[in-house]
């Protein structure tokens, strides 16, 4: 049975879907403004592990994760490079998208808030006609705290003095601590028309409005960043249980904890914003992907150079293992005999699924998860490699496959095999290379090595011999 962890009423629950034939999960997305950085891949990829073991254990999983196309922070950084607001948000969508690319995330649909202006317009409408929401002089819209009894639950903030809003046009609101839902236009600012007049709308409207345009009025699974739960979502729950009439709204919130960096929170005043783009020049998407995987996504990681290079470490043992056992199945180095130790080996293998399965669906505990992989390694080490029999080797070899549909750093080494003549001139290159380090022409040698490296082929060397590797 699958449990989760219920951010509304912090409690562990029992994981049933609204439908019986598909989960639905909401992820709120980026406001593209600045090129992404380490704490959106902390949670994007969470929640690409969370969709990828719904699907493991049998559940359709359809994906929504918003792309926010027009704010304030979009605006200002047009203004202050003398930009269309459009061209901004495009150059950083672009930036976003590739980035999903390279950690091997995909979303089913990327709704932008620009798309969906009638939409949000017409959820408007129907919070002003159920008497949440008022038009305040200046044509700015504003939902009305007070008219939503269960406002402060999701986030805990249970008295009226913690719910502090953003202040534009303070005055105009009837309580402080109202929202806005669509936003009066500012000279030189974009803006579309609407029944209360030219404008544009607030953040919280639009992802009540796509999630229920693609999702349904009920849904199972609302993520985001821990950050984002008040207001964020405390509004988006207040707005839209107001309008659809629906308790829950959202059945399951889930919320990735915060990332630091060395031990500081991430900010721009301090200057430690590490964006993608710039990791990616130095570490590998997989070595990234793969120590998010297997952190747990309720818990406060912190980003250093030093947790990726026990990331790497851990990626090359991956990556081994299953170049190991692949060779065995390309070459026939295995026998057909079961032995006693051999069925100790596929007992073995079993427990590591069942324990893998076990602390996944224990709110999806990848860092429990991940020991049950890294114990798959040590077997094929020390265990596998020693005496291969084909019954254990293809067991082994089937199990890495399965828990890569989880981890999503070994798909190269999944792929289809590539044609025997591939194999075969790596081999011959090793073993020019071998004769070239014992004529002693090691310029050469690490040359060919360097090369293959680009090439996307890793060589060992181990004595005399030479093993290689996709990566």
């Amino acid at each position: 049975m699958l449990r989760v962890f219920n951010t509304l009423g912090r409690r562990i629950e029992l994981f049933e879907p609204v439908r019986p034939d598909c989960v639905y999960i909401y992820v709120c997305g980026p406001t593209v403004y600045d090129y992404t950085h380490i704490g959106h891949a902390r949670t994007y990829v969470a929640f690409d592990v969370i969709k990828r073991y719904l699907k493991l254990v049998g559940y359709n999983v359809f994906h929504v994760q918003n792309i926010t196309d027009i704010d304030d922070k979009i605006i200002k950084r047009a203004q202050e490079e003398g930009r269309d607001w459009r061209e901004v948000s495009e150059t950083y969508t672009k930036d976003y998208l590739e980035s999903l690319s390279k950690l091997n995330l995909k979303v089913d649909i990327h709704p932008r808030v620009t798309e969906h202006i009638a939409e949000i317009i017409q959820f408007i409408q129907v919070l002003l006609e159920k008497g949440h929401a008022y038009v305040a002089p200046s044509g700015s819209v504003y939902f009305d705290v007070n008219s939503y009894e269960r406002y402060g639950e999701l986030s805990g903030r249970n008295v009226k003095e913690l719910w502090g809003q953003e202040q534009d046009f303070v005055k105009e609101k009837r309580n402080p601590y109202d929202f806005a839902l669509w936003k009066a236009a500012k000279p030189g600012e974009p803006w579309w028309n609407s029944p209360w007049g030219p404008g544009r709308p607030g953040w919280h409207i639009e992802c009540s409005t796509m999630s229920s345009r693609y999702l349904n009025e009920l849904f199972d699974i609302h993520g985001g960043g821990s950050d984002l739960i008040f207001p964020h979502h405390e509004n988006e729950r207040a707005q839209s249980e107001a309008a659809l009439g629906k308790q829950p709204w959202v059945k399951y919130w889930l919320h990735t904890g915060m990332l630091t960096v060395n031990g500081e929170k991430m900010s721009k005043s301090l200057g430690n914003i590490v964006s993608l783009k710039d990791l990616f020049t130095n570490w590998r998407p997989e070595i990234l992907r793969l120590w998010l995987v297997t952190v747990h996504y309720r818990s406060v990681v912190d980003f250093s150079e030093e947790v990726l290079q026990q990331a790497q470490r851990n990626y090359e043992r991956l990556t081994g293992s299953a170049q190991l056992l692949r060779d065995l199945l390309r070459k026939g180095e295995y026998t057909y005999r079961l032995s006693d130790e051999g069925i100790r080996i596929l007992q073995k293998l079993n427990e590591i699924r069942n324990g893998f399965h076990t602390s996944m669906s224990d709110d999806f505990n990848t860092s429990k998860a991940f020991s049950y992989v890294y114990e798959l390694t040590s077997l094929v080490y020390t265990k596998i490699l020693e005496k291969p029999e084909a019954t254990v080797v293809l067991r082994a070899y089937a199990l890495m496959e399965y828990f890569n549909e989880i981890l999503g750093v070994l798909d190269k080494q999944f792929a289809e095999t590539p044609p025997l003549p591939f194999d075969q001139l790596v081999d011959l290159i090793v073993e020019m290379r071998k004769k070239l380090r014992q004529s002693r022409n090691y310029e050469l040698a690490d040359w060919i090595r360097e090369q293959m490296l680009k090439l996307g082929v890793k060589l060992y060397d181990k004595g005399e011999e030479t093993r290689w590797q996709l990566i």
